[in-house]
């Protein structure tokens, strides 16, 4: 009886070991929410925004961009007439990262 109970006991801590080691394990994760793939932008003036998971940098062309508590960031960009793209990547702190390109027009 009592083996069954250690038995049952230790697969609970493992689960529970891998429940909490999943953020550890998966990596970043990156979501862009605007602007949208191959998108035509008037004037000129194009606001990049998303979410950023379990990164401890977010890179857009090369630039440091801010995260909040919640992972969100949002930046302006002012950009000439023309094809743009906009480049970025999350990384953790493990070195590990994720990349997402965006191209906008702007006539």
């Amino acid at each position: 009886m009592v083996r069954p109970a250690i038995g049952i006991a230790l697969a609970l801590l493992v689960a529970y070991g891998l429940f909490r080691a999943y953020p550890l394990l998966s990596g970043p994760a990156l979501t862009i929410d605007s602007p949208a793939p191959y998108t035509t932008i008037e004037g000129g003036s194009v606001t990049i925004s998303g979410t950023a998971r379990r990164t401890e940098t977010l890179m857009l062309n090369s630039a440091v961009l801010l995260i909040d508590e919640n992972g969100h960031f949002s930046t302006t960009l002012t950009l000439p007439p023309g094809d743009a793209i906009l480049s970025l990547t999350a990384r953790d702190r493990f070195g590990r990262s994720v990349h997402d390109m965006r191209t906008v027009h702007v006539p």
